[in-house]
């Protein structure tokens, strides 16, 4: 079993970043792909960014392409999702998830963390 913590959310202003990170703990976190999902308000869970268990491939929503990116240090358990430019319609709650392959879906991976407010906002 692997439990995930997020952490790094915020008040930003427009055009501001952040770096949200994913702290695992339990099983074994690097043979595990991790993604990134957000919830805006009254919006559906959507997928963000997602990243190998190696490192070496990762995915991002059209969305965030080139704004966002994803990163993982396998030797700290730790995954990273560093958001630049950040508009206000990026505002929402920002989940990891870890599963043996990259899952797409919103509820398609086997763990999930409890998730970070980031609010967009002047």
């Amino acid at each position: 079993q692997v439990h995930l913590v997020e952490s790094g959310g915020g008040l930003v202003h427009p055009g501001g970043s952040l770096r949200l990170s994913c702290a695992a703990s339990g099983g074994t976190f690097s043979r595990l792909a991790v993604s990134w999902f957000r919830q805006g308000p009254g919006k559906e869970r959507q997928f963000v960014a997602a990243i190998g268990w190696d490192g070496r491939s990762t995915f991002y929503s059209d969305s965030v392409k080139g704004r966002f990116t994803v990163s993982r240090d396998n030797a700290k358990n730790m995954a990273y999702l560093q958001m630049n430019s950040l508009i206000p319609e990026d505002t929402a709650v920002y989940y990891c998830a870890a599963d043996v392959h990259v899952r797409y879906g919103p509820y398609e991976n086997d763990y999930w963390g409890q998730g970070t407010q980031v609010t967009v906002s002047s």
